[in-house]
């Protein structure tokens, strides 16, 4: 037997979708170098439309759109605010063409347009009415729409008894939930001005005067008290400018408690993640106190640039996003422990693009400057290696599954185990590949990838979702102690003759 049949895949695939849609504002002409905007063209004939051809005209879309979304009027009426700059001062719009200039300003997107990939699984909020030996779990799922736009969606599985899964309706409009106005925290503004190299008299002066959480209205307030010899100053409207957008990358989603989590979609709400929000880690941690909740790490980008961020929810219903801050930040890929280690907070990272690290949390909230954990080295791993999500804790110790590049650039899944108490030590790995992709899963967006953000534990095995081609997601499932029998010290390739699942690709 060979690595490679250490894990089963289970049935069924999980394909994107596209009749998950939600609505985006739209606003025509925006991509094109014009020098008129066609939205006030636009709204001008629409205010020569007669009022019984605009009631008719609002009343057909919402008989054609109307079931595929959540209180669609409500949506035109925000859509029509956002652009009713354009609407003459001394035009008095009625509601049915207010109503209709908004349902012109709006499009569907289909969140899974494209694909449906790279996803973590953990334990969901809600265990009841389950029977012997089952799990029901939560999982994240990266989804690429038009324009390789990424937004994160959800969908929910049970796990058990023995190897069976089965996975939950996902049908039913989506929601975006709403935005709340977040309380900023002063020591991640702090470190994020450290990281940018900007701790000089004017931030300094600010951060003094604001409490350790604060909105918007309170960093005006420390704005004014600033002394005039400062605020007068050729550089402090830039470094002002700056805090200002380094507190707007906070902010708070919440969804009705009645809206199934497969129906929420977290969607980029601020300028660093305006062209993704990527690769959710999701896990379910345990404070120092006992309390559990949930945190993920995502990559926001906008663009140009990449950054980890976090994310935080007690209930997978009201999340909390903020930017992670220090030197192992600046990259993708970072992963969260489920707890506490040694009274530290950890989590792993990929910081230099191709080395899988460790970081802790350092009194100031930023990710200090990792120690390497593992090399590329394995012919299959020789353009990057990483984690596939958050440490697993096991009896034996921390289970990292990991993902690694070779030629052709083909993704495989291997396996490492660090120290339970000093995980920056690796005790043992898997000597060859635990998933490669295989038969239809080499083709699709990306092809020839197999790549998880996160598995789990029940039942004495590891279950692990993966992102297959980054165009579906399918399962696998694989004992722990075959798994971990498998595994040996680190520079070892093969063990003693006749031990089961050694295979030495080099």
């Amino acid at each position: 037997m060979t690595i490679r049949d250490l894990a089963t895949r289970l049935g069924p695939a999980l394909t994107p979708d596209p009749r998950r849609v939600i609505i985006k504002l739209f606003v025509p002409g925006e991509d094109a170098a014009l020098t008129r905007t066609r939205a006030a063209a636009l709204i001008d004939r629409i205010m020569l439309l007669g009022e019984d051809q605009t009631t008719e005209m609002l009343q057909e879309t919402l008989r054609r759109f109307g079931d595929r979304h959540h209180d669609l009027e409500a949506t035109f009426a925000h859509h029509h605010d956002l652009v009713r700059h354009r609407v003459p001062r001394d035009v008095d719009l009625s509601l049915p063409a207010r109503l209709l200039v908004g349902a012109y300003f709006s499009h569907e997107y289909a969140v899974e347009g494209a694909a449906v990939c790279n996803p973590s699984m953990v334990p969901h909020p809600d265990q009841s009415g389950l029977r012997p030996g089952q799990l029901r779990v939560a999982i994240s799922l990266r989804q690429i729409g038009e324009g390789h736009l990424s937004s994160i969606g959800f969908a929910t599985a049970l796990l058990g008894p023995g190897s069976a899964l089965a996975m939950a309706d996902r049908s039913g409009t989506l929601s975006v939930g709403c935005r709340l106005r977040s309380r900023h925290r002063r020591d991640l503004l702090a470190a994020g001005l450290c990281d940018g190299d900007r701790d000089n008299e004017v931030t300094a002066a600010v951060l003094r005067s604001l409490p350790e959480r604060f909105d918007d209205n309170d960093f005006e307030d420390a704005v004014a008290r600033l002394p005039a010899d400062l605020l007068t100053r050729t550089s402090t409207q830039p470094i002002l400018e700056e805090m200002r957008r380094a507190t707007q990358s906070d902010y708070a989603v919440s969804f009705p408690a009645d809206l199934p989590l497969h129906r929420r979609v977290l969607w980029p709400s601020t300028a660093a993640e305006c062209n993704g929000m990527e690769d959710a880690r999701f896990v379910r941690v345990v404070d120092q106190d006992g309390t559990p909740s949930y945190r993920a790490t995502y990559t926001a980008y906008d663009g140009r640039h990449i950054r980890s961020h976090l994310i935080a929810s007690d209930d997978l219903r009201h999340f909390e996003i903020t930017p992670m801050r220090g030197p192992a930040a600046v990259n993708k890929g970072m992963a969260l422990f489920p707890r506490p280690v040694g009274g530290r907070t950890l989590a792993l990272c990929r910081s230099d693009g191709e080395t899988i690290g460790l970081t802790a949390l350092d009194r100031h909230n930023s990710w200090r400057a990792p120690t390497p954990l593992h090399t590329p080295r394995w012919d299959w791993e020789l353009i990057q290696a990483g984690n596939c999500g958050s440490p697993i804790e096991t009896g034996s110790g921390w289970l990292v599954l990991t993902h690694g590049v070779g030629p052709m650039r083909d993704y495989s899944i291997g396996a490492l185990l660090l120290d339970l108490h000093e995980p920056h030590r690796v005790i043992a790995e898997l000597p060859g590949t635990l998933l490669t992709s295989d038969g239809a899963e080499r083709e699709g967006y990306v092809p020839n990838v197999v790549y998880s953000c996160g598995g789990l534990l029940h039942g004495d095995a590891v279950w692990l979702p993966y992102g297959a081609s980054d165009t579906r997601v399918g399962f696998a499932r694989v004992p722990l102690d075959t798994l971990v029998g498998a595994m040996r010290p680190p520079g070892r390739t093969a063990g003693p003759p006749g031990s089961p699942g050694v295979h030495d690709r080099r």
